[in-house]
């Protein structure tokens, strides 16, 4: 089950945060079809936000087609997203990318407009295919 981290400092509304972190969980392989979400109450009760917040969330994510609400049952995964599962080879060699970024005195937001500025490069006239 994903466990959803809020960062009140980020700008970004919450219930975003919560669709972004439930893709990413698709992505990653750490969420399949079949799955079921934390509830509303369960997700208030570990992150101190509005239960409104969460079902917004939610039905952003039902309304592109990810997961769906099964009355009195909760919310389940429909379908997954990409096909980087978390065990990727790839994903140690990222981790031990980004251990090195930090030894090298580089900030979370350093690395992240690094890797951003990659990313643009390898794929800017794709949509995820190199």
């Amino acid at each position: 089950m994903v466990e959803y981290r809020i960062d009140r400092r980020s700008g970004v509304a919450t219930y975003v945060q919560i669709v972004q972190q439930t893709k990413q969980a698709l992505r990653l392989g750490l969420l399949e079809p079949g799955d079921r979400l934390p509830t509303a109450r369960e997700v208030v009760e570990a992150t101190a936000i509005n239960p409104n917040t969460v079902l917004k969330a939610y039905r952003e994510l039902e309304r592109e087609g990810l997961v769906e609400a099964r009355r009195g049952l909760g919310t389940f995964v429909r379908r997954s997203l990409g096909s980087a599962p978390a065990d990727s080879p790839l994903r140690a060699e990222l981790d031990a990318w980004a251990a090195r970024a930090g030894a090298a005195g580089l900030e979370r937001d350093d690395v992240a407009a690094l890797f951003t500025s990659v990313l643009d490069a390898h794929f800017a006239d794709s949509k995820g295919d190199a």
